[in-house]
């Protein structure tokens, strides 16, 4: 070796001493006390460090503040896989139009939950977005944080973590980035660039799918909505992306606390990781009733849920479906929903012909926006969202 190539190579080791020492020097500067839920907070949610920020301060075990209760951790051994096979949607426009808009009725009425392929958006465009997702989520702190609520230039864009968690006992291992679609022109105007064209794509790519199958359960309510009628009950829709980083614990955590969605149907990009449960409801006419079950991905498709609000204008007889997410100690994980529900200023109850047909109504009529302010206010609890509109 030539003294050239000595004084490079030990130049080069200082150098990378002297990075992983000012690394090492910065994330002791930065990161909070993990066993202080107070400074902990303050760095994963007022400023805007989400879940990622500690995980990249190179945690060893998941903090006391995720901790979840026993009877909220998720056993992955013992959990069995959803093997309901999803429903093909190409054959709704064929001979078979009868036998698909069955097993979709079906599938609403027990579970509700269903995957859906040839669904008729790109599945190119679904690998760009996860692809748009983890690009999003792996920008530093502070070029996500603009979009944290309190400083947000738009409302229309929100970045965040766990649900609401400022009353939650237990946070919840996600990071999230919430676009709500007003028009395209605001939102190329407003959304991260990182992802909002793809966003926008997979959102209006879907639309004429969610349209076809709440075309096909009215239908079954023998309901006739025209196109304002089914346009008004997704009247607002929302893109999520959700990022669950890699947790040292997963036996110990939940990505997503058990909740029903509030919308009318989502539609649900999953990774190729997994980690999505449903609860089989105990009255369920299927198997498995009382059991949490996983919905395996499955490459091309998408998740359909029932929301509340589909469970209330249907008066009970569509079951918005009670599902978790559970961690994973392997890789991060990206799932990106998109949430329909009805304007918030919509006055919402169960459709008139179905409580004739039952001789009863189950739920009174409110204002969506009345429930949205219970929804998002109240940590996640399974299905007690529905109570605020119970009778």
């Amino acid at each position: 070796m030539n003294h050239t190539t000595s004084y490079q190579s030990n130049s080069l080791h200082i150098q990378k001493k002297y990075s992983t020492a000012c690394l090492t020097f910065i994330y002791t500067e930065m990161a909070p006390s993990l066993d202080n839920r107070s400074s902990l907070f303050n760095f994963v949610v007022r400023d805007g460090n989400g879940v990622k920020g500690i995980v990249d301060a190179g945690i060893s075990k998941v903090p006391q503040a995720y901790i979840q209760p026993p009877a909220e951790q998720i056993d992955k051994k013992n959990a069995s896989k959803c093997e309901v096979p999803p429903i093909d949607l190409s054959r709704l426009a064929g001979p078979d139009q009868d036998e698909v808009a069955k097993e979709i009725v079906k599938t609403a009425e027990t579970l509700g939950f269903f995957q859906v392929v040839n669904h008729g958006v790109p599945v190119d465009l679904l690998e760009s977005l996860k692809d748009a997702a983890h690009n999003f989520f792996g920008l530093p702190a502070e070029r996500k944080a603009v979009y944290l609520k309190e400083v947000s230039p738009t409302p229309l864009v929100k970045y965040g973590t766990s649900f609401v968690p400022a009353k939650e006992k237990a946070l919840e291992w996600k990071d999230y980035i919430s676009m709500v679609y007003t028009n395209d022109a605001e939102v190329l105007q407003h959304w991260p660039i990182e992802c909002r064209e793809v966003a926008l794509e997979y959102l209006k790519t879907s639309l004429d799918m969610v349209k076809k199958l709440l075309e096909v359960l009215m239908e079954n309510l023998e309901v006739k909505l025209d196109d304002s009628k089914i346009d008004a009950l997704i009247g607002r829709k929302t893109v999520n992306m959700n990022y669950y980083p890699t947790c040292p614990n997963p036996e110990l955590t939940v990505g997503v606390g058990r909740h029903t969605d509030m919308g009318t149907l989502t539609v649900l990009l999953q990774d190729g990781i997994g980690g999505l449960y449903v609860k089989v409801r105990d009255d369920a006419d299927i198997d498995k009733k009382g059991e949490w079950v996983e919905i395996p991905p499955v490459p091309g498709a998408l998740v359909i849920n029932v929301g509340d609000m589909l469970q209330i204008l249907s008066n009970g007889k569509y079951k918005s479906a009670e599902h978790r997410v559970r961690t994973t100690s392997t890789k991060s994980r990206v799932s990106i929903p998109i949430f329909t529900i009805p304007k918030p200023t919509e006055k919402i109850g169960p459709l008139p012909q179905v409580v004739q047909k039952d001789g009863i109504a189950r739920y009174r009529e409110f204002v969506l926006a009345d429930y949205m302010n219970n929804f998002f206010g109240n940590p996640h609890d399974g299905k007690r969202s529905l109570d605020f509109a119970r009778i």
